[in-house]
């Protein structure tokens, strides 16, 4: 009976919404991409790729289209010039206090 009682208290799902935060957030590059755009605001591809210089194009252009499809990221494109910029969406824009947090961590931790 005690090991019934102690299985139950210890039994513990993870929340499906948590878990797809973590998998989008836990990808390698994408919090640094977002923290691109987040701090300058919408950005050429080559200017993405400058600042998270160790990433190859091939695995930036996939992590920008992940991104867009979760509706974090935008794709801009401009009628009047073949400009392309990539920029943060509203929900993209309210994981500001997220990031801000793990600067903070990071800053007292690392």
């Amino acid at each position: 009976m005690q090991s019934t009682q102690l299985k139950e208290e210890t039994d513990f799902e993870l929340c499906p919404k948590f878990e797809k935060m973590f998998d989008i957030l836990g990808k390698k590059w994408n919090g640094l991409i977002l923290e691109v755009l987040m701090n300058a605001g919408p950005q050429r591809f080559k200017d993405i790729a400058h600042s998270v210089a160790k990433c190859s194009d091939r695995v930036l252009v996939e992590r920008l289209k992940s991104l867009e499809e979760e509706g974090l990221v935008e794709r801009c494109t401009y009628t009047d010039s073949s400009l392309i910029e990539y920029r943060l969406t509203d929900q993209g824009e309210d994981l500001r206090p997220v990031l801000e947090s793990v600067h903070k961590f990071a800053d007292c931790w690392f």
